[in-house]
């Protein structure tokens, strides 16, 4: 019987996580370890293990961190007072904060001028929001799906805007949003969305591998939340998935009465995990692969400054 291995095109790395990482071994490479990062760079178990290993420390309080030492934001951004409390405390600081997360903090800083509360669409208790959450000390809404919007409770309907986190479900966004300006017809949105283009692409990708494959592993870590969303975006097609953190974790029974499999990968797992999912996969009979068409991302972001070109 021959077992076919789909791969989706893109998968794995997006360019904010590659600028992440590049910025945590560039500042272990020019200073004195530890370097502290305030949270996990990324979401994914091996890149923050494997940092660890060279030098770093990841924690969630700057309390943990001594006087003088070099600090490094994570990509997922951080509130206006973790930011200031860092400034204040003295730290050589170096922000990883995806420019397109940092996007969403300038159009909250823009939509507060013009007067407007604002409503952020996201999960609760994820540090992308909590940090989009802390650009402003008032006039901030949280909502995670559409009965949030029908309960919501407002100063002023006609004087609203909305940003989203940019690693949700591009679908379930979709509704969430199609709720708030049906309650909210004045509502105000983002001059561009906020879902970020390797989250959308690699959604997109889903789609198509779920169109030929009747079973689909996505490489990521648990707390990933672009890993989670493809995952449900597989299942909302009606196609099986598992979500692993490493090779390992594959139970072979997943895979018997399938012919043809999906691989993909959340954005913040890195290559070689995807290569040793490929390897068990080959294993277990499905020998040949095929990559799909999709979009090729050449998109690159520039290390922060203080610390030269990647």
């Amino acid at each position: 019987m021959n077992k076919k291995l789909l791969l989706a095109q893109p998968r794995g790395f997006c360019a904010g996580v590659h600028r992440a990482i590049a910025t945590v071994e560039r500042a272990l490479s020019l200073f004195e370890h530890p370097i502290y990062v305030r949270h996990e760079i990324v979401h994914n178990t091996h890149v923050v293990n494997n940092l660890r290993q060279k030098g770093a420390r990841f924690i969630e309080n700057l309390d943990e961190i001594p006087d003088g030492s070099t600090l490094i934001f994570s990509a997922h951004g951080v509130s206006k007072a973790i930011g200031q409390e860092a400034q204040k405390r003295g730290f050589r600081i170096f922000d990883a904060t995806c420019p397109l997360v940092t996007k969403v903090h300038m159009e909250v800083s823009l939509m507060h001028q013009e007067g407007r509360e604002i409503i952020v669409i996201g999960h609760s208790g994820h540090p992308e929001v909590e940090g989009t959450m802390g650009q402003s000390e008032t006039g901030m809404y949280l909502v995670e799906n559409v009965e949030d919007v029908n309960r919501l409770k407002v100063k002023n309907p006609e004087q609203l805007a909305y940003v989203t986190q940019t690693t949700l479900s591009v679908d379930d966004t979709t509704d969430i949003i199609a709720a708030l300006k049906t309650r909210f017809p004045a509502i105000a949105e983002p001059q561009k969305a906020d879902i970020c283009y390797a989250t959308t692409n690699r959604q997109e990708a889903v789609k198509q591998l779920a169109d030929l494959a009747t079973l689909i592993i996505v490489v990521g870590s648990p707390s990933s939340s672009n890993s989670n969303r493809l995952k449900e975006v597989a299942e909302r097609k009606g196609v099986a998935a598992h979500m692993v953190d490493n090779a390992s974790e594959i139970d072979p029974q997943w895979l018997k009465g399938h012919t043809a499999v999906g691989l993909t990968a959340g954005a913040s797992a890195p290559e070689i995990l995807i290569q040793e999912v490929i390897q068990k996969l080959q294993h277990h009979g499905f020998t040949t692969i095929e990559e799909l068409d999709g979009i090729t991302e050449n998109l690159s972001f520039p290390m922060p400054r203080g610390l030269g070109r990647r």
